[in-house]
């Protein structure tokens, strides 16, 4: 398994005494990435591994949920580029067009101005200038936490080459007739003054009001219900069930709309449900996208009552006043008129809100422009489906196909400033011109550029291969496309897995952008919490990396990804992850003290003791069940499977085991000296993708060679002892039996007691000095009396514990403690078997007592076998 292919080791290599990983992990990746191992070459002939990082904002910093994705990516990579893969992870940045728009413009108002004060030419550039000032410090963060990424392709949204795949696609989809411009209702943010698309809503449960109305007049009155009283001004019908009997006579006819002089009409539409309130329903189709499409069936107008601020445009007594503000003075002259029939408050009910600003969103009829997504989206659904790519966990494909199955097309213009702004030029006749990127755009007087920006989603979405250089045929292309996985939070496959697949589909002639779709939870603290700047319970990733270590954030974020789960996470946690960092670099420093070496071959197997056969079967097992991990994304369970093979059966048993060979020196000490250096060879190995700077400290010194980065990724050689195995099972449940037992009776860990071992004949009898060096058991001696005896594993452990310990005193303490454990008992059946109570008590309360019972019998249980084992029992 060892690596021959860097140089050799450096003889009697030594280690500080503590490991600190600030002393060690920045320059550590400044050589890397100065010796380009994280560089790609597109003319090697390695077959290429691929993954472009989920661009962050620029606007960003590094949080825990970044943090989570970008350790599961340099994992995964790592041990790619160790496997011998032409890695490439490209790094980048997205321009995110209202976060960083709205960044500026603080700047602009706490100097009193606005961009308007500025001109668009001259704010782009203020916002330029703030990118290079303040943007990207995610980028030199993800440095800090050890991420491999190629940074000589690093990219940005808005950087020359794919402005240019920007302009390409949505020539190309225009030319195709799947972007059009029209007029429909739209998620409009009355505070960031733009459209928004759907996935950039989200939703909460407000507690607002809902108003019933009574609209017209005598026989021929109905009632509507409304939660958004102040769009009655812009009501142009109200719609009933065909079928319903209760409007029959209403159907066709025209009714006095409340506080204007406008008559409505009732019309029958399918859409409305009679049984859900009144059966009637008002209808406004400029601010609300069913009442749009009843509008568009029935030929209605459609009135704008509010502007973009969502201030009343109407004349009269609500012109002027803000939505909110207009609600309560509509419904107070309704009231005055006796048509409010009922109100209800609080009406607790969904409301959507900017994701950016949390501004409660207008629904607005606006002439936009839009992506055809049918065709898009079907390619898209029919790739998962056809198995090209693939979505992990695959449970989650159902919410993929919920999305891409009845998408709605997508509204992909933004009225900012900062942004790709949309590459269309209108006439003084009326006349619309699309400009590819090699096209000049018309000139003369009259001929002007569409003001509005693209989606920021609209770029990210060409990000596998607009970052390869796309669309000129580049040689990163060519190697490096289609991407192997896509890495993302299960929150996003809307925002952005979908639009990638849609626009990769389309552009690169039916190739998917990634083979596999890797979906991860949220990251939670410990109580399972969603954690947000707004709460206490938020944290700063680089202050733990400041405090344990990038390791120990790395280790804890890694063990919590199981896929598509939540990932809690809690300091303690990170604090045991940097005892685990400290564990490898303790018991490394002991084994090179102890001679530990990777030099030459290993020694046949029969010049093996038992346990140097064993530690090897268990570490072929284990290479082989890491790789199966890995390959199916099990982060949790690749790094618990390191975990405890490295602590529980390298650190805490090998090598205790093996000390008394090292102890008694000769032949056989550096059989297990090889041995050990192998075993410690592969585990760092195994170790280093999650846990690189720890990993690659310890390996090189160990074999002398130049960087773990690009050794040999450990292979299964096939190595099986299961005799050894079983032989040494036999050894851990004797000396934890035995242990058990000592602790059980307050013996301390590092007290000797005098024992005989009763071990003849089983296939514990080569262990003896082992056994006994582990469970601090002195030799027999003179006078030796054995008052408690063990049978275990086949063999019997005789101690004297005349000398060690007051057998009438810890009879007396555990008698004490078996009476407490027998009343709680008896208090919690009693209470169990009162059918009185049961009936009464909250079900909490039960399980609660339940747990007591359960709790007491176990205590019960176990003090009298203590008690039994005692001396004179």
């Amino acid at each position: 398994m060892t690596d021959k292919t860097q140089q050799t080791p450096a003889s009697n290599p030594e280690l500080p005494t503590q490991y600190t990983p600030a002393e060690v992990e920045g320059k550590l990746y400044e050589r890397w990435v100065e010796r380009g191992w994280f560089t790609a070459d597109a003319t090697s002939d390695k077959p290429p591994y691929t993954i472009v990082i989920p661009p962050p904002n620029v606007t960003g910093a590094l949080h825990l949920g970044h943090a989570f994705q970008v350790t599961l990516m340099d994992a995964l990579t790592r041990r790619k580029r160790m496997q011998g893969y032409e890695t490439l992870w490209l790094p980048g940045m997205d321009h995110a067009g209202i976060a960083t728009q709205n960044k500026v413009e603080q700047q602009l108002a706490e100097e009193g101005k606005s961009r308007h004060d500025l001109g668009r030419e001259a704010f782009t550039e203020r916002v330029w200038q703030w990118k290079e000032e303040y943007g990207g410090r995610i980028l030199g963060q993800l440095r800090r936490l050890g991420a491999g990424l190629d940074w000589s392709r690093e990219r940005f949204t808005m950087d020359e080459g794919l402005s240019r795949a920007v302009q390409t696609i949505f020539k190309n989809l225009y030319d195709d007739e799947l972007i059009y411009r029209a007029e429909r209702i739209i998620n409009w943010c009355p505070r960031c003054l733009t459209a928004i698309s759907d996935i950039e809503v989200e939703y909460q449960d407000d507690a607002g009001e809902l108003v019933s109305l009574k609209y017209g007049e005598g026989d021929e009155t109905l009632v509507v219900a409304t939660t958004r009283v102040e769009t009655m001004l812009g009501d142009t019908a109200v719609a009933v069930h065909p079928d319903d009997p209760r409007y029959a006579h209403l159907i066709g006819k025209r009714i006095k709309l409340p506080l204007t002089d406008r008559t409505i009409p009732v019309v029958a539409d399918t859409h409305v449900d009679p049984e859900f309130g009144t059966g009637a329903v008002k209808v406004t189709p400029a601010h609300d996208p069913n009442d749009f499409a009843i509008g568009q069936r029935h030929g209605l107008e459609s009135l704008t009552v509010m502007d973009e601020r969502a201030v009343i445009t109407v004349p009269g007594p609500f012109q002027g006043l803000d939505r909110f503000e207009a609600r309560s003075a509509i419904v107070q002259a309704l009231r005055e008129q006796g048509r409010v029939v009922a109100e209800k408050r609080p009406y607790v009910h969904s409301v959507g809100h900017c994701s950016r600003c949390h501004t409660t969103i207008e629904p607005r009829l606006s002439l936009q422009w839009w992506v055809k997504v049918g065709p898009l989206a079907k390619a898209a659904g029919d790739a998962v489906r056809d198995g090209d790519v693939a979505i992990h966990p695959a449970d989650l494909s159902k919410r993929y196909f919920d999305w891409v199955d009845n998408m709605h097309d997508w509204c992909i213009s933004r009225q900012l400033w900062w942004g790709h702004r949309i590459p269309v030029w209108y006439g003084p006749n009326g006349e619309v011109v699309c400009v590819g990127p090699d096209e000049q755009p018309p000139a003369g007087e009259g001929w002007t550029q569409d003001e509005d920006v693209l989606d920021t989603w609209f770029s990210s979405g060409l990000w596998p291969f607009s970052t390869l250089g796309w669309p000129e045929q580049t040689p990163d292309l060519k190697k490096f496309y289609a991407t192997d996985v896509l890495v993302t939070g299960h929150d996003i496959i809307f925002f952005w897995v979908a639009r990638m697949m849609m626009f990769g589909l389309y552009a690169m002639d039916g190739e998917a952008p990634f083979h596999t779709v890797a979906l991860t939870g949220l990251v939670r603290d410990e109580n399972g919490k969603k954690m947000s700047k707004s709460n206490p319970n938020s944290v700063d990733p680089l202050d733990w990396m400041d405090a344990y270590g990038s390791d120990a954030v790395r280790f804890t974020l890694a063990r919590g990804a199981n896929p598509g789960a939540d990932v809690p996470i809690g300091e303690d946690w990170v604090q045991a992850s940097r005892n685990f960092a400290n564990k490898i670099w303790n018991a490394t420093r002991f084994a090179l003290m102890n001679g530990a070496t990777v030099e030459g071959e290993l020694p046949p197997a029969e010049e093996m003791s038992a346990a140097d056969r064993w530690i090897l079967s268990r570490l072929n097992k284990t290479v082989a069940e890491v790789d199966a991990y890995y390959d199916d994304y099990q982060f949790a369970k690749v790094s618990d499977a390191l975990y405890h093979f490295a602590w529980d059966e390298v650190f805490d048993w090998y090598v205790e085991l093996s000390k008394t060979t090292y102890f008694e020196g000769g032949e056989r000490a550096k059989v297990s000296a090889r041995v050990l250096g192998e075993v410690l060879d592969v585990t760092l190995r195994l170790l280093h993708p999650v846990v690189p700077f720890v990993t690659e400290t310890l390996w090189t010194t160990l074999t002398g060679r130049e960087t773990l980065v690009i050794a040999e990724w450990p292979a299964d050689s096939g190595f099986r002892d299961e005799a050894a195995e079983r032989e040494i099972e036999l050894v851990q449940r004797v000396v934890t039996e035995v242990r058990r037992f000592r602790s059980d009776q307050g013996l301390q860990p590092g007290q000797k007691v005098p024992a005989r071992l009763g071990l003849d004949g089983t296939a514990l009898a080569p262990h003896e000095p082992a056994i006994r060096q582990l469970l601090r058991l002195q030799p027999e001696g003179e006078g030796f009396s054995a008052t408690a005896t063990l049978p275990v594993a086949g063999a019997t452990v005789a101690l004297d514990l005349s000398g060690t310990i007051d057998v009438d005193a810890e009879r007396k303490r555990l008698a004490k403690d078996l009476a407490a454990a027998e009343k709680e008992r008896q208090q919690a059946e009693a209470k169990l078997g009162n059918e009185a109570f049961l009936a009464k008590a909250p079900e909490p309360v039960v399980v609660k007592i339940r747990t007591r019972l359960d709790r007491a019998r176990e205590d019960i249980d176990r003090i009298t076998a203590q008690l039994s084992r005692l001396p004179g029992a």
